[in-house]
């Protein structure tokens, strides 16, 4: 049985300005599979209707997943037999459904005088409609036999592996030419997704997040710790999930004030079993950490002293 969480805070500097929150998420679980979704609109000048693109980026990538599942075990057995060639097609689906949702609430909603205000009418003219509703979206979903992930922008997918390890499978790197954001909003979209799947293990869980969360982190090793924390959670869900998103709200605040979001999809009769092996790995990950800490310190006093020596050494020289 799957089971999972979605949560979105606004930022602490959205609050300061007045600015709408800007990211969507989701989670749902079905008989099959489960998904989460989470999309960050990217709220430049130019892309005054990103919070609306994000929630559009959501809505497309679960109805389109669903479509794909309709006939579960048809879509099991092709995914199993040409993988890439399946994501490559919901990615092809989830861009087109998104543009079709942008059309739609474009022509219901004729831009505002107040939205046109910022821009001149030399570059207003230039504006694309998808522009103006431009968004990142990451896409986790768990199956009975596979799971797999996709996208596009930044934000991060983490991994909880078999053996209770966090990794991010999707190494993001911008693909976009330059003065691009790798976006749903670009003609070239689909050219830009980035995509995993994993078929020979069973995961323990899935994790998506907007870059809100990622960039609060001093290192990858801390940001995947802190995954790791969340899974050996999971057993407590519905006790826990609170105090995740009150954590989120007190990174948004203390760290780079910028929305949050971060959904997740697990095999809830599946974490049981790995406990044990989920909490081993949250205290191995303490002493690594521990680790870091003290070779940091080390470098930070090796340069302190290597500094104290070159200003001793200018003032010698000085002198003379």
């Amino acid at each position: 049985m799957l089971n999972g969480f979605c949560h979105t805070v606004i930022g602490a500097s959205h609050i300061t300005s007045g600015t709408v929150c800007q990211d969507s998420s989701v989670f749902r679980a079905y008989d099959n599979y489960g998904i989460a979704v989470v999309a960050d609109g990217h709220g430049s000048k130019k892309h005054f209707r990103s919070d609306k693109g994000s929630e559009m980026a959501v809505t497309a990538a679960l109805d389109t997943v669903e479509e794909f599942y309709r006939d579960p075990d048809a879509f099991e057995e092709s995914f199993l037999n040409n993988p890439e060639n399946l994501i490559k097609k919901i990615e092809k689906n989830i861009i087109s459904r998104w543009n079709r949702l942008v059309i739609h609430h474009y022509t219901h909603n004729p831009y505002t005088e107040k939205e046109k205000e910022p821009f001149t009418e030399k570059e207003f003219k230039r504006l694309k409609v998808e522009t103006v509703y431009g968004t990142t979206l990451i896409v986790a979903v768990m199956g009975r036999k596979f799971t797999f992930g996709t996208q596009i922008g930044d934000g991060s997918l983490v991994l909880i592996c078999e053996d209770a390890a966090a990794e991010m499978p999707i190494a993001y790197e911008e693909s976009a030419p330059a003065n691009l954001t790798a976006s749903m909003c670009n003609s070239q979209a689909i050219n830009y997704f980035n995509s995993f799947y994993t078929l020979d293990e069973k995961p323990i869980a899935v994790f998506v997040s907007t870059d809100g969360l990622y960039t609060s982190f001093k290192s990858d090793e801390d940001f995947l710790d802190y995954h790791s924390i969340l899974a050996s959670q999971l057993i407590n869900i519905d006790a826990f999930s609170p105090s995740i998103r009150k954590n989120l709200s007190k990174r948004s605040h203390c760290g780079t004030q910028d929305d949050t979001s971060l959904a997740c999809v697990f095999d809830k009769d599946y974490i049981p079993e790995k406990q044990e092996e989920l909490k081993e790995q949250v205290e191995v990950n303490k002493i690594h950490a521990s680790m870091r800490k003290a070779e940091q310190k080390a470098r930070m006093e090796k340069q302190r002293l290597k500094n104290s020596m070159n200003n001793a050494r200018y003032d010698e020289e000085s002198e003379l």
